[in-house]
């Protein structure tokens, strides 16, 4: 009976919780705006330059920081068709 008590609580727990968002960065651009605030922290990875992020950023609580998953551009030395 206990069991049972416990696993009910468990599910009602599980089902009682808030839905979490989850921050994505965008590969195609180099440089990102992270911003602070009551409600929550927020990354936004839109910026081609780190000049255009600091404009942005500036005045307000926020950063511009390195995109870890930025891409880059593509490798045209690999592949089949290289030159020599």
């Amino acid at each position: 009976m206990h069991t049972l008590a416990r696993r009910l609580l468990w599910i009602s727990f599980l089902l009682a919780a808030p839905p979490v968002a989850a921050q994505t960065y965008d590969p195609s651009y180099p440089t990102c705006l992270q911003t602070f605030g009551i409600a929550g922290n927020t990354i936004v990875c839109s910026y081609a330059s780190m000049d255009q992020c600091r404009s942005t950023a500036w005045g307000g609580a926020a950063q511009c920081i390195t995109n870890p998953y930025f891409a880059g551009a593509p490798d045209r030395t690999s592949g089949r068709h290289r030159r020599r």
